[in-house]
């Protein structure tokens, strides 16, 4: 078990946010008909994402199955960096992160079952939504109160930012 003290630290650094879809942004459920799938995202987790942008933190979405509505939500939302049909979820985040010029204590993973622990054990920090498997609940650092597609990743981001000093000027900005 990690320290506050320590966690805190490790948000500190954190430069890059990398999330599991399903599960992590959605509540796990597709609805599917005919020629159509559907997600059900937050809005809150997506609001969440945008100012985390603004306030120089990068995103990533990667997820083991190839979605539509992955796609379009990740162009609403400004992630370029959007991975999906992966297996080897550690590999890209690495990837992306070596693009990026950043070290894996600089990114966050966030995952919610027995695929995203690689990723999670290779990442400076992990997360996970309340409602995740066992095994990835048993090792992420941070364990969210909400559930996934819930307003979990907005918690999290909200964690990042306090820790590195911006949320305070998030809120003002809506203050004015």
């Amino acid at each position: 078990m990690i320290s506050d003290v320590e966690l805190i630290k490790s948000l500190q650094r954190i430069r890059l946010i990398a999330f599991d879809v399903d599960g992590v942004l959605t509540d796990g459920g597709v609805y599917v008909g005919g020629d159509n799938e559907l997600k059900r995202f937050d809005i809150k987790d997506g609001h969440g994402i945008v100012v985390a942008q603004r306030a120089g933190i990068s995103f990533a979405l990667v997820s083991g199955r190839a979605s539509g509505a992955t796609e379009m939500r990740a162009k609403e939302l400004g992630i370029t960096e959007v991975h999906q049909g992966v297996r080897d979820k550690k590999g890209v985040v690495a990837g992306i992160a070596e693009r990026a010029g950043l070290t894996a204590d600089q990114v966050l993973f966030m995952g919610d079952d027995i695929q995203d622990l690689g990723v999670m054990g290779w990442a400076g920090c992990s997360a996970a939504p309340s409602d995740s498997s066992p095994e990835v609940l048993s090792r992420a650092m941070i364990v969210t109160k909400l559930a996934g597609g819930r307003g979990a990743a907005r918690e999290v981001i909200e964690l990042v930012l306090k820790a590195q000093g911006s949320w305070r000027a998030v809120l003002e900005a809506y203050l004015r």
